[in-house]
């Protein structure tokens, strides 16, 4: 027979540890990574470090998917300049080689070419989205 006093007891532990896995559960949804953490290295790192890097003062997130694909939708405040456009070379060229860029595409191969070009024309500073929006979609957006 179970005492009346052990069902309070472990009722209120149960909601204890309920309470507590739903704050861990909660605390992932977010971005790790604050903004003044985050490294524009040239590297592809995850959407929530990626959300973290579009926040930081002065940054530019930097599409580099097609026109079309851009008009079915971006990210907030981004600006299209089209890898596999004629001008593209032109438009990297005319970036300030001094500021922060956060770059994108569909999955994450196209930003990746696009930064490599960046950093030859002299523009180092650089973020990348591993998985691109699909990521973003993923995790950022539904997180």
């Amino acid at each position: 027979m179970t005492s009346t006093r052990t069902l309070p007891r472990a009722a209120v532990l149960i909601a204890a540890l309920l309470a507590a896995l739903a704050a861990v559960t909660l605390s992932g949804c977010g971005s790790e990574t604050a903004p003044e953490d985050v490294v524009f290295d040239g590297s592809h790192v995850s959407a929530s470090t990626f959300a973290a890097a579009t926040e930081v003062d002065g940054v530019t997130v930097v599409d580099v998917r097609t026109p079309a694909e851009f008009a079915e939708g971006h990210l907030p405040g981004a600006v299209n300049i089209d890898i596999n456009g004629a001008d593209f070379a032109a438009q990297v060229a005319a970036l300030d080689p001094d500021a922060d860029y956060a770059v994108y595409c569909r999955s994450g191969n196209r930003s990746a070419a696009a930064i490599d070009v960046m950093t030859s024309a002299g523009v180092t500073s650089t973020i990348g989205l591993s998985g691109g929006i699909g990521a973003w979609n993923g995790e950022v957006v539904t997180g």
